[in-house]
């Protein structure tokens, strides 16, 4: 059977380019996917097709983790990752508080981003059979479930060994945008409770690091770092070897539960809500909220209610939602002409 056919991943590949365009090309990519999982609602593997080296990036990491250390292979790896980093590790405390301030700003824009990248995902299936229908079904329930369980705060942040977990887990789902157009690793953290946790910690490392204060970077790089880089390490691993598998396979299926995914992950971005403080003597997180506990918790962990928007706060953010989706599907569609051009 021919590779190409029975592996979508390798469709329409570009030919190789030279390894100094490779590393320029690999820098872009990571920096744009660095900002989108710090974005809910914009996907990592949707801004690898942008910079045209999405292909590349998928073989590059089936090579690496059936121990084929190409050098092209590595020399990208490198590039993406590094410049991921950087972008994260620079901007993750703006993003934080422009979430936290501007929270129904930020979600009506996420809502477009995330819609915007539907057709993305649809022009990926060649043929809309029950299998496509069924398989999107299922990914949107399982999306939509996990917003109700956000909202219910089962999805909130727990401390010890639980925490550690809960942060691995976190970064093994954000590590699938790494690999899956369309879908926000960015939001997966939104619904599992620890996306502030995690944007906290890396702008506490950033801080730290500044400062050269060891002992603080060692104790937030073994509370936060360690468990949620474990996690997308693990993740890329597992993810991009299923990916391919499913794809060979079940392709149906799986083109239509990526679908649900990503349409379900618009039911937990409700723009219309903001943080409230607890009430003195109420129970937060298992705790009773005293003065002393009000005190030292930090804004962007309150909980949420939703509001009643004025007219002009819909109007703004049926525009933004307008704009996120012209946004993410112009960089998707400049993605997938770059690497026609360049087949």
């Amino acid at each position: 059977m021919d590779e190409t056919a029975a592996d979508p991943t390798r469709e329409a590949r570009p030919s190789d380019p030279p390894v100094a365009s490779l590393v320029a090309r690999g820098g872009v990519g990571g920096i744009l996917m660095g900002l989108a999982n710090l974005v809910p609602g914009i996907s990592g593997g949707t801004m690898l097709l942008a910079a045209g080296i999405y292909p590349q990036f998928i073989a590059s990491i089936a090579e690496v983790t059936t121990l084929s250390f190409r050098r092209r292979s590595m020399v990208l790896l490198a590039a993406v990752v590094l410049s991921a980093a950087l972008a994260i590790l620079l901007l993750a405390g703006t993003v934080k508080s422009l979430v936290v301030s501007h929270r129904w700003i930020m979600y009506s824009l996420f809502i477009g981003l995330t819609l915007g990248g539907v057709p993305v995902v649809w022009k990926m299936i060649r043929r809309q059979t029950a299998a496509v229908w069924t398989g999107a079904a299922a990914g949107f329930l399982a999306m939509a479930a996990l917003a109700i369980l956000q909202s219910s705060g089962s999805g909130t942040e727990q401390s010890g060994i639980g925490g550690w977990v809960m942060l691995f887990v976190a970064g093994l789902a954000g590590a699938s945008a790494m690999i899956l157009p369309g879908v926000s690793g960015g939001y997966l953290l939104l619904v599992l409770g620890q996306y502030v946790p995690i944007l906290t910690g890396i702008d506490q490392f950033k801080e730290a690091l500044k400062a050269l204060d060891m002992g603080r970077m060692f104790e937030v790089g073994l509370q936060v770092i360690l468990p949620v880089g474990l996690g997308v390490v693990a993740g890329v691993v597992l993810v991009s070897n299923l990916l391919r598998w499913l794809l060979r396979h079940t392709k149906n299926a799986t083109m239509g539960a990526l679908l649900g995914l990503l349409i379900g992950a618009v039911v937990g971005l409700w723009p219309f809500q903001e943080g409230v403080e607890p009430e003195l003597g109420s129970s937060f997180k298992g705790q009773e909220m005293t003065n002393e506990r009000l005190a030292e918790l930090d804004p962007a962990d309150y909980p949420t209610e939703r509001f009643a928007a004025r007219p002009g706060q819909v109007a703004g953010s049926v525009a933004l939602v307008a704009a996120g989706f012209v946004c993410t599907s112009l960089v998707a569609r400049f993605g997938v002409r770059g690497g026609e051009e360049k087949s």
